[in-house]
């Protein structure tokens, strides 16, 4: 039995109606300690280092010290939302407490914006909450708005129904506090009650997760009495043993490892062993839908510290279980394959910084971080039912992440198109005509000008990868001279000279005209090459010719259609003589 914690409370700002029914503020002071201080608004600053390319390990490091405000300061808008709700209490005589929960708390006290209010309520469903405030807004002369219902969906991590409006034009959740209780094969709760609050923070997934702001009393609740001091010292911490909750829930396993890596927080020691344990791994693997897994890790290589988190992945021995791989595959996975795909991912994420975030748009960033931790695997192929070959990367996009289709169709183009890059890079960076006895993929455009070949070979090249050109560079650049299967620690990447290297191509690639090359419209159309060829329906002397016509378009980019139109004539009358 669990002894009844007493939460640790800050007091903050007294809430009082002024003539507009606004709240405002009155003094506040600190409690834990009932020592008075002084408002610290200043902003939080912590710094990660660059991780190493030749290795990233978990090694002890001091926990960073955060700066965490002794009070909350409300908007004006969130000052609106409480008036309502504490008035609904009062209109109704209501002895409810209304808390909000969880990440807008840990949010305010780091200063930074929330627009997520989920409100927990200590003895009534949150639809029935609802209907009372509904009723209090028709009484004041308000139009009440977007009021839904939505059902619980376990294997959506919807475990309770919950209620939801919008109040001053900002969403607000509304859910019982509750406790769980698990079976050993599912994450889902087998029973569900209405909870306390102090329950209800000690099912949560981390300490910092688990605070209240109670807007009855304009407080901050800590009932697991650790949730403001791991908050100031930057630690990650479960409430209850850090097995057992991962136990109930292996995808709060993730969830540390995000929150850990977004906030630049240290992993406690306990939650790391818990973590990495054969239990948790199979329970992780077993429990979890992959659609679950595929979200969180999308929302770290999203954030602000993607290397971080999956370098905590990795080190948690976690990497194999999140991109879990086919039964069988060849070649085989070299062992430390998982560190290399983090030594890649990390080299690429400082290349992104040192050429320029602004070079790539979030989309662009998005899916070059996924094709980069994925170079070591880009030629492992595996069969499926059909005895077809796949990439053993579309598998873990398709099975193990269940990411969107777009994600795998741009990941494999880009992988794809690096070979052809590679072949292209020195011509491009020397500014030399290509040989193509040294291109076997460019021989079929042997007919084309010598001058021109390289802008042809790049223009093609080009209109298969469209907007993603950038990141198939990148990538290139990077394995330029690198066998990627190798050991990385012989390989020290010189960063500077990787971003030397990307801007010369780029710069000329946009000297070629082919920065969109891709929205180039064919000069002639099909029914105009069928009258050349005097065809009555299309087929593949078409499609040759269209490829044909395309390259001599590139070939010279001020041509009209009529010369094309001439060329091609030329061409095919010679073509003809000669058969």
């Amino acid at each position: 039995m669990r002894v009844a914690a007493k939460p640790l409370i800050l007091h903050l700002p007294k809430l009082r109606p002024t003539a507009n029914n606004i709240f405002t503020f009155r003094n506040f002071y600190w409690l834990p300690n009932k020592t008075p201080t002084e408002t610290r608004t200043s902003s939080i600053k912590t710094l990660w280092p660059p991780l190493a390319t030749q290795g990233i390990s978990m090694a002890a490091s001091p926990p960073p010290t955060v700066q965490v405000r002794d009070t909350i300061d409300l908007t004006d808008v969130e000052k609106k939302i409480f008036d309502r709700l504490l008035g609904t209490l009062r209109h109704f005589g209501l002895q409810n407490q209304l808390r909000v929960a969880g990440g807008w708390v840990r949010d305010k006290l780091l200063g930074k914006d929330c627009c997520d209010i989920d409100i927990a309520l200590d003895n009534m469903l949150g639809s029935e909450f609802v209907d009372k405030v509904t009723e209090y807004l028709l009484f004041v002369g308000e139009e009440p708005q977007g009021i839904a219902v939505i059902p619980s969906n376990p294997e959506q991590s919807k475990h309770l129904e919950t209620a939801r409006m919008r109040i001053c034009d900002m969403w607000i959740d509304f859910v019982n506090l509750r406790c769980e209780e698990y079976c050993d094969n599912s994450r889902i709760p087998t029973q569900q009650k209405f909870g306390t609050a102090e329950q209800d923070a000690y099912r949560r997934d981390l300490t910092i997760n688990s605070l209240f702001y109670n807007i009855n009393t304009s407080s901050v609740e800590d009932y697991t009495e650790r949730g403001i001091e791991d908050l100031k010292s930057g630690r990650i911490v479960t409430p209850s043993p850090a097995k057992i909750t991962f136990m109930d829930d292996p995808l709060r396993v993730l969830r540390a490892i995000r929150f850990g890596a977004r906030f630049e927080f240290t992993l406690d020691e306990e939650l790391k062993k818990a973590a990495a344990h054969e239990d948790v791994k199979a329970a992780l693997g077993a429990k979890i839908s992959r659609e679950r897994i595929g979200t969180e890790i999308d929302l770290m290589i999203s954030g602000n510290q993607p290397v971080k988190a999956m370098a905590n992945i990795c080190d948690l021995t976690l990497f194999w279980v999140v991109f879990s791989l086919p039964p069988k595959f060849e070649p085989s996975v070299p062992e430390g394959c998982d560190r290399l795909c983090i030594d890649y991912l990390d080299a690429t994420w400082n290349l992104i910084q040192l050429i320029g975030v602004s070079t790539f748009d979030e989309e662009q960033r998005r899916l070059c971080l996924y094709a980069a931790m994925f170079l070591p695997l880009r030629k492992t192929i595996y069969k499926d039912k059909k005895g077809k070959e796949i990439p053993v990367v579309n598998y873990i996009f398709r099975e193990s992440l269940k990411r969107k289709v777009s994600d795998v169709e741009t990941v494999m183009n880009v992988h794809n198109s690096i070979d052809k890059f590679l072949s292209l890079i020195p011509f491009l960076a020397s500014n030399e005509n290509v040989q193509l006895s040294d291109i076997e993929w460019g021989k079929q455009y042997a007919d084309v000008p010598v001058t021109s070949q390289l802008r042809v070979l790049t223009g093609f090249l080009l209109r298969e990868i469209k907007v993603f050109w950038r990141v198939s560079l990148l990538l290139s650049t990077l394995l330029y001279k690198i066998d990627c299967t190798e050991d990385l620690q012989s390989n020290h990447f010189d960063l500077n000279k990787l971003r030397d290297a990307f801007v010369a191509v780029e710069s000329a690639m946009v000297e070629l005209g082919l920065e969109k090359v891709w929205d180039v419209k064919p000069l002639v159309n099909g029914k105009e090459i069928m009258n050349v060829l005097q065809l009555k329906s299309g087929g593949p002397l078409v499609r040759e010719w269209q490829q044909k016509l395309l390259a001599w378009q590139l070939a010279h980019p001020s041509g009209t259609s009529e010369e094309g139109l001439e060329w091609m004539k030329e061409t095919h009358s010679k073509r003809v003589k000669m058969e």
